[in-house]
């Protein structure tokens, strides 16, 4: 009878363990995220199923064209995916032709391939001036994407970012480290 304790025992403990080694995983390091929509499309699809980094923002700044993941306003366990375009202090603005300007310079990039519609430019339309812990978010699918161009989404703040999208673990076709440069 001791014996089929001890074993039990070691059995619950080995498991207590796993639980509490899996809970500081997903907590403090990494956590699986789905995306849903089409906003960062061509780079990301619906269904995509990404590994989310915790750890890195925590010794050092995000960088422009990260790919973050951040909760949107008050909604508990639902997070937007969207590509960093402003930093910190910058000054953002779209024009009518949908070029994205920041500090009076266009902004050069392979992202946002589309033309983005006079519509759709938000209140980029008058200068954005970031604060001191502000970053302006966008998606790669410019003219399908809720983001920093509205009042709904707003910059968003360094504290409010949960971390940067990572690896793409499904579809397994498409498995892989996601590029951010």
């Amino acid at each position: 009878m001791n014996k089929v304790l001890k074993e039990i025992i070691n059995t619950l403990l080995y498991l207590l363990a796993v639980l509490c080694l899996t809970w500081l995983v997903i907590h403090f390091v990494g956590q699986r995220t789905e995306v849903e929509g089409s906003s960062m499309e061509a780079t990301l699809s619906d269904g995509d199923n990404l590994i989310v980094d915790k750890i890195s923002y925590r010794f050092r700044d995000p960088e422009r064209f990260d790919i973050i993941v951040f909760p949107p306003g008050n909604k508990e366990n639902t997070f937007f995916i969207k590509r960093i375009i402003g930093l910190p202090g910058e000054t953002i603005q779209i024009d009518e032709q949908g070029n994205i300007y920041i500090d009076g310079e266009k902004l050069v990039e392979s992202y946002g391939r589309e033309i983005i519609d006079p519509d759709h430019i938000g209140l980029a339309a008058d200068p954005i001036v970031l604060g001191d812990d502000e970053y302006f978010v966008m998606g790669d699918n410019r003219n399908n994407s809720t983001d920093s161009r509205y009042p709904t989404v707003g910059n968003i703040h360094r504290d409010e970012i949960i971390g940067r999208a990572w690896v793409r673990i499904w579809p397994l076709a498409k498995f892989g480290v996601l590029r951010h440069q």
